[in-house]
């Protein structure tokens, strides 16, 4: 008999932003389906999807400062996602005074998800990183009533991407206070979600052979994945010149940070100086004139390039026709947890990928599958090899349609993250009727 999916998902990022509305609705709509041995719902009138009898799913977000058109807006966010089965609440997100302002976030969350847990009733308090679970943790053992189960998305390394990237102190006052809640948390949960192999074998090895630790908890692996049926058909963006003589190169997603802007720009012109009738798109939300002013300090003439912010649904019309994307990340310790959402989607474009080393299990699936090229220095050298390898890679089979089947089998939102997410929510389930 199915069990039915009752949970309180918690986000610490508001519902409007791309990374709830690529990495967290699309997992919850994938949860209240029935799995294929379950007896699913028929398909209503209105085109509802089926889901699973008796199931629902509660969405807490903390949004950032609103405006007065906000009120509106979510109201029909609200009755859109409560027609999928989503009940959806939120609070205020606080940045000024960020250390305190966590704090008052965490115990207002707290106070909210208490509430919550006696209004639903829950089976599963599902955490989204470190913040949220803190709040569930505190939530729950403030309630009274029967105990829902935590799921601690653990989704990175928390407190090391901090230290990584320079926001603490390494071993500093916050840092450990981090990695003190981390322990907590980490003994307290229920069950465990990870983005990478790397990092199951850094937190519980031992799962790799029986899926728990030890302690019997449920644990899985399940990287960002993407929904397929987006990248399928041959629909083009008008944006685009005719790409069909020329070779292309392209990268999605933000620079900075962890993002290696010198590097891509610096191998942006070399693919120029190996094809000089080369096209270089590039999809990012911010610094656009910025970027576009650092290729045309390179040579990069109008019609050579395309910088541009284009909504997550479009971004397959703009891949279809490129050669290559990349994905400089700066490979460091926290790295070793992380799964971008750009490799799952240039691979469902169909897309060879270079990469450099050092990224959670980037190095495998790409070396493994023959869909793209590691560096492990940043060199016109090590350009100029990338994309000679690439020409090998491409004289083995169809490049392209081998990318879409690793796309397939590592980063399908239904038949990898959907499948997975609803097997740990019954390994819980189970666990807690027992």
């Amino acid at each position: 008999m199915a069990i039915p999916t009752k949970s309180l998902y918690i986000s610490y990022f508001g519902v409007r932003e791309p990374l709830v509305q690529t990495q967290v609705l699309p997992y919850l709509r994938e949860l209240l389906k029935p799995d294929e041995d379950e007896t699913a719902g028929t398909v209503g009138s209105s085109g509802e999807t089926a889901r699973r009898p008796g199931s629902r799913i509660v969405l807490l977000t903390f949004e950032p400062k609103l405006d007065n058109g906000d009120r509106s807006d979510f109201e029909e966010i609200r009755s859109g996602l409560r027609d999928q089965g989503i009940e959806w609440h939120w609070l205020p997100y606080h940045k000024r005074f960020s250390v305190a302002a966590t704090g008052w976030d965490i115990l207002r969350g707290a106070i909210r998800i208490r509430s919550l847990i006696r209004r639903y009733r829950p089976d599963i308090l599902h955490a989204r990183v470190h913040v949220p679970a803190l709040m569930a943790d505190l939530a729950r053992m403030t309630s009274f009533g029967p105990r829902p189960k935590l799921l601690f998305d653990i989704r990175g390394f928390f407190p090391e991407e901090y230290t990584d990237a320079g926001v603490w102190k390494e071993n500093g006052l916050i840092y450990r206070a981090a990695k003190a809640v981390e322990r907590r948390l980490l003994r307290s949960s229920d069950g465990f979600v990870l983005l990478t192999e790397k990092a199951r074998e850094i937190l519980f090895p031992e799962s790799r052979e029986t899926g728990t630790d030890r302690f019997g908890r449920p644990v899985e692996v399940i990287p960002c994945c993407v929904d397929l049926a987006r990248f399928s058909g041959d629909h083009r963006t008008g944006e685009l010149p005719d790409l069909s003589d020329r070779f292309a190169a392209a990268y999605i997603g933000s620079f900075g940070g962890w993002y290696m802007t010198d590097e891509m720009i610096d191998f942006f012109s070399e693919v120029k100086e190996v094809h000089p009738d080369a096209f270089t798109l590039i999809l990012t939300q911010r610094n656009k004139e910025s970027i576009e002013g650092r290729l045309r300090e390179r040579g990069f003439r109008e019609g050579d390039y395309l910088v541009d912010s284009v909504r997550p649904e479009s971004i397959p019309a703009y891949l279809r026709e490129v050669n290559v994307a990349l994905s400089f990340i700066k490979a460091c310790y926290s790295k070793q947890s992380s799964s971008p959402t750009k490799i799952a989607e240039y691979l469902a474009s169909g897309v060879p990928i270079v990469a450099n080393k050092g990224v959670g299990d980037v190095d495998a699936i790409l070396e493994g599958e023959e869909v793209g090229v590691l560096i492990d220095k940043f060199s016109p050298e090590a350009y100029a090899y990338a994309l000679e390898s690439l020409g090998r890679l491409s004289a083995n089979g169809d490049l392209k349609e081998r990318c879409r089947r690793v796309a397939r089998s590592h980063f399908d939102l239904a038949a990898v993250g959907g499948t997975k997410y609803r097997s740990i929510y019954r390994r819980l389930l189970e666990k807690k009727e027992k």
